[in-house]
C-alpha cells in the first residue's frame, strides 16, 4: 500500500477491500466502479480502451454492500449493473455527441431521497486523460452539488482522480483508492495540479480584495 497526502486529500494505492476497513470518518461515497462490460465496452469496438478489457470486471456484491454501509449518502455510476436498493433519485448524464458505438447516456444510482436529475454535457474533453472510462470533471462536480453537507468524500475506485479534482474545485476533502499504479500516479498529478490552481486563484482573489480596501 502507498499513501499520498496532497493538500486536504488522501490518496491510497492498493486494494480497497483492505483499505476501506481502516478508514474512520467519511460523509459520502461518490464513485464510478467497473461496469463489467469488458469487450462490450463501446459496443465491442475499443481501440482506445483496450486496457479496460483487463480490469473492467464486476466486483463482488459483498464489496458493493460494504461500500453502501459506509455512508447514508452514496452516488454510484453504473449502479444498474449491481444489485442495489430501489432509488427515487437517478442521475443521468446525457453525453450530447457520444461515439456511435458508445452509450448515449450513463446512469448513477443514488441513495438520495429526491427527484431524478439529468445533466447535458459533451463527452469530448479538451484535456487528454489516459484512462478509458474517465468522467469529465463537470459531471463529478454536478454529483457533488447534491451533497451540500458532505465535507469528506470517498471514492474507492478513483481511477485517474476526477472525483478528487472535483472535490478540490468545490472545497471538499477527498479520500481516494486506486489499485492500478499507472492510474494512481495520474490521479496524484491531477489532484496536485488542481490544488495548485486553487491556491493560485485564491491568492489572486486576495490581492484583488486588498486592492479595494
Amino acid at each position: 500500500m502507498r499513501k499520498e497526502i496532497i493538500g486536504n486529500h488522501t490518496l491510497y494505492l492498493g486494494d480497497c477491500r483492505e483499505i476501506l476497513p481502516t478508514l474512520s470518518r467519511i460523509d459520502a461515497v461518490v464513485t464510478d466502479p467497473p461496469y463489467g462490460l469488458g469487450k462490450r465496452l463501446l459496443g465491442g469496438s475499443i481501440p482506445s480502451g483496450k486496457d479496460a478489457v483487463r480490469w473492467d470486471k464486476l466486483i463482488s456484491q459483498d464489496l458493493i454492500d460494504f461500500i453502501l454501509s459506509l455512508s447514508t449518502n452514496v452516488i454510484m455510476w453504473g449502479g444498474s449493473n449491481y444489485k442495489l436498493p430501489p432509488s427515487r433519485c437517478w442521475l443521468i448524464w446525457d453525453k450530447i455527441a457520444p461515439l456511435p458505438s458508445g452509450a448515449d447516456f450513463e446512469m448513477a444510482w443514488t441513495s438520495l431521497d429526491r427527484p431524478s436529475k439529468k445533466l447535458i454535457h459533451n463527452i469530448f474533453r479538451p484535456e487528454k486523460i489516459e484512462h478509458p472510462t474517465v468522467k469529465p470533471v463537470p459531471v463529478m462536480e454536478w454529483c457533488l452539488s447534491f451533497l451540500p453537507n458532505s465535507e469528506i468524500i470517498l471514492d474507492p475506485f478513483m481511477g485517474s482522480g476526477t472525483t478528487g479534482v472535483a472535490c478540490e474545485n468545490l472545497d471538499r476533502k477527498f479520500i481516494g483508492i486506486e489499485i492500478g499504479e499507472k492510474y494512481f500516479d495520474i490521479a496524484c498529478k491531477r489532484v496536485e495540479q488542481a490544488t495548485k490552481q486553487q491556491k493560485l486563484f485564491q491568492s489572486k482573489r486576495e490581492i484583488i480584495q486588498e486592492a479595494f480596501l
